[in-house]
């Protein structure tokens, strides 16, 4: 059977994090970059614990005031001791609750950023160097890690379900028209098609060959709960099993 980890980004300050639990397999906290606090990234993991999804860190450009949506430029030290930070939150947070934390997720500019960017996407790498390096990282496709990197990361990469990607597979501006999908059955078919093919269509029509590793469904998509619903029983009856802590 083929099985693929299903992930969402909670404790973003929504109500549906423990309707949205029992779907996926990995969770990325939004841990006071963009949004969250102590109390909310506890809250967080210890809901994970409880339905057995794994544990993953969601830091972004610490910038509240945009939702962690806006490139910022910050010295490159900075910016690491910001990530540092941010990840401590959901660690102490694991610890406290004795769950292993599993992932790094960047959220946002950031996360976009790092296509742009070979010195930022290593940047996060080093970061994670520092820290442990068995953690994996969720990053977007076609990142350009420089080839001398020293470090030797899990990568795994994420594909949107309920985003539109344009011809190079960058996400369309959530400014523009059409760039988040809310249709529960087009969703469906765009993500069996991602697993079973590892193709996935540009908004241009464009069909083009990508191996993910893992899915993402974010949780302020209005109709999460209802697209994750859907989307699990269409991967059950195509003999997809989500990949879950066990």
């Amino acid at each position: 059977m083929t099985t693929i980890n299903l992930n969402c980004d909670l404790g973003e300050g929504g109500n549906y994090d423990v309707l949205l639990m029992p779907f996926i397999s990995s969770c990325n906290i939004a841990c006071g970059g963009h949004y969250g606090t102590v109390e909310t990234v506890r809250t967080a993991v210890e809901l994970a614990k409880q339905y057995h999804v794994q544990v993953g860190a969601h830091p972004s450009y610490p910038d509240l005031d945009n939702f962690g949506r806006q490139s910022i430029t910050l010295p490159s030290k900075d910016l690491k001791k910001s990530i540092h930070h941010q990840i401590d939150l959901v660690e102490d947070a694991c610890q406290f609750y004795e769950v292993n934390l599993h992932h790094i997720k960047p959220h946002g500019a950031l996360y976009n950023d790092m296509r742009k960017s070979p010195e930022l996407a290593n940047l996060v790498l080093e970061v994670i160097q520092e820290r442990n390096k068995d953690l994996v990282l969720f990053s977007p496709p076609r990142v350009n890690f420089q080839n001398d990197s020293p470090y030797s990361i899990h990568i795994w990469i994420e594909g949107f379900a309920d985003r539109a990607y344009q011809n190079d597979l960058s996400l369309v501006p959530r400014t523009q028209k059409n760039a988040v999908l809310h249709d529960p059955n087009l969703i469906s078919k765009t993500v069996l098609k991602m697993i079973k093919h590892q193709k996935v269509k540009s908004i241009l029509g464009e069909e083009i060959d990508q191996k993910f590793d893992t899915i993402c469904v974010h949780s302020d998509t209005p109709n999460a709960y209802e697209i994750l619903k859907i989307l699990t029983s269409q991967l059950s009856k195509n003999a997809i099993k989500i990949d879950r802590v066990s």
